[in-house]
């Protein structure tokens, strides 16, 4: 049975309002990275992404791992996400927007050859809209609930529902 959603606080909703740390969020999900890793990825200045980090682990999206030695020796922290931002629902549009700036900047960082992507237009009834999008969220966290195989490649989805005039 899928866990419930909840309403996002104020905090949570304004951390997640912003395109980077979604990406940030979506990239720790089942690999811990450092703030230097993280800033590589995606081609950003370590000292803006640390603030970014900072954000996500003030307000639980991130959790910060045990202190690990680097390459050259120096002190790291990895963080990985707590899968709290699937656990929540906002109506907040500015997350909205985010969630859409995420997804072109990764479709603009793998490139359209990978993308696999499919339209449809169906005609739902209104009081039948809920139940379309319940099921499937039922489907996506059927996914999200089997083990994390390290070795297969990440898949992204995004998925839009809006009307077709």
């Amino acid at each position: 049975m899928p866990k419930p959603r909840r309403v996002a606080t104020e905090a949570e909703a304004a951390a997640m309002a912003s395109g980077i740390r979604l990406r940030i969020i979506r990239l720790t999900f089942s690999e811990a990275l450092t703030n230097k890793e993280l800033a590589e990825r995606l081609n950003r200045d370590p000292a803006t992404t640390l603030h970014h980090v900072r954000r996500l682990v003030d307000t639980g999206f991130l959790e910060a791992l045990p202190t690990r030695r680097g390459t050259r020796g120096a002190k790291e922290i990895p963080y990985r996400s707590t899968g709290l931002s699937w656990h929540l629902d906002s109506q907040d549009r500015g997350i909205d927007q985010a969630v859409f700036e995420a997804y072109l900047a990764e479709i603009a960082d793998t490139g359209f050859d990978d993308v696999h992507q499919t339209r449809l237009v169906v005609q739902v009834p209104d009081e039948q809209i809920l139940e379309l999008e319940s099921r499937l969220n039922e489907l996506f966290e059927e996914f999200l609930a089997r083990p994390v195989d390290t070795k297969a490649n990440r898949t992204a989805i995004y998925l839009s529902r809006y009307p077709s005039k």
